[in-house]
């Protein structure tokens, strides 16, 4: 029955211009942030750990804006997903850095996008999808009658799925043995064993290893990748800049540093609800670093 209502209720906001769900979004945001003690307070303390605000008014203007638009990238999952794929693409207003993916087509080596939880992170595989073969590592909703909604709305174009686990890492390995292309959130937590403590904005946080051993061993061309939402439901403007990583040093670390300039441009859109530091089951937790806020 559940899952039920919830097709119907998706199906109908699906209906709704972008702009309408963007609107309701920020409402809804509003709403969870209230409802939630606990949420909220995860949100307040990750901004104000990264420390990107230059005085406490400025704090409270990133703030509030983060809370719609967290909001908004729930709601926009209903347009994402059920609208055709070509009226989807087309939200797509600009692609800034698009020759880097040309270039690394030709390379013939393969392509590992790095999509932080950024603006809609949703809609960056399904661009990249129309111009290249791309394999998605995904985590499986705990909501398992989920999973089938989330498959049918990200495997459009030439996008395919491949679960976080032993093999799903395979598979990506395959994708990029074909040259094709390989999505990955680098700022998701790892399991046990497949991540190492590095900073994140000052602070020890796990943070996976698999993207140094795909690089290392493909010699593929590594994108970060982020679509930044643009305001009145208008669309989205992506952005892709190459990262040259250095294998003598901690590949983590450095991908951890890119990822903060990147989500320093548009502070607002990143999902700082999510609970980036937490402690995998299973994992010691870290010793200060040096930098570690007190």
């Amino acid at each position: 029955m559940t899952e039920f209502l919830f097709t119907i209720v998706f199906r109908l906001l699906a209906l709704l211009p972008l702009r309408a769900l963007h609107g309701l979004g920020a409402l809804f945001g509003r709403l969870i942030y209230l409802a939630s003690p606990r949420y909220a307070a995860r949100t307040r303390d990750n901004l104000r750990q990264a420390n990107l605000a230059t005085d406490q008014n400025h704090y409270q203007k990133v703030l509030s804006a983060t809370i719609a638009e967290t909001g908004k990238s729930i709601m926009e999952l209903a347009w994402i997903w059920w609208r055709p794929y070509p009226e989807v693409i087309r939200k797509v207003l600009e692609c800034i850095g698009l020759e880097h993916i040309i270039a690394a087509q030709k390379n013939g080596k393969g392509i590992i996008f790095l999509t932080p939880h950024l603006g809609c992170f949703e809609i960056s595989a399904l661009y990249a999808a129309q111009r290249v073969p791309i394999t998605v590592l995904y985590r499986p909703p705990k909501l398992r009658w989920l999973e089938a909604m989330m498959r049918s709305g990200r495997e459009r174009g030439q996008a395919r799925l491949a679960k976080a686990d032993i093999s799903g890492v395979r598979l990506l390995y395959k994708a990029l043995k074909r040259g094709e292309a390989i999505g990955l959130l680098p700022d998701q937590v790892p399991s046990q064993g497949e991540g190492e403590w590095v900073n994140f904005f000052a602070r020890p946080a796990y943070t996976m290893t698999l993207i140094g051993r795909l690089a290392q061993t493909s010699g593929a061309t590594v994108l970060l990748a982020s679509a930044e939402r643009q305001a009145l439901g208008r669309g989205y403007v992506i952005r892709v800049a190459p990262l040259l990583l250095d294998f003598s040093q901690p590949v983590a670390q450095q991908v951890n540093n890119a990822l903060e300039q990147v989500i320093r441009t548009c502070p607002s859109q990143y999902l700082w609800s999510y609970n980036r530091y937490k402690v995998p089951r299973g994992v010691q937790s870290p010793e200060p670093f040096e930098g570690q806020a007190c």
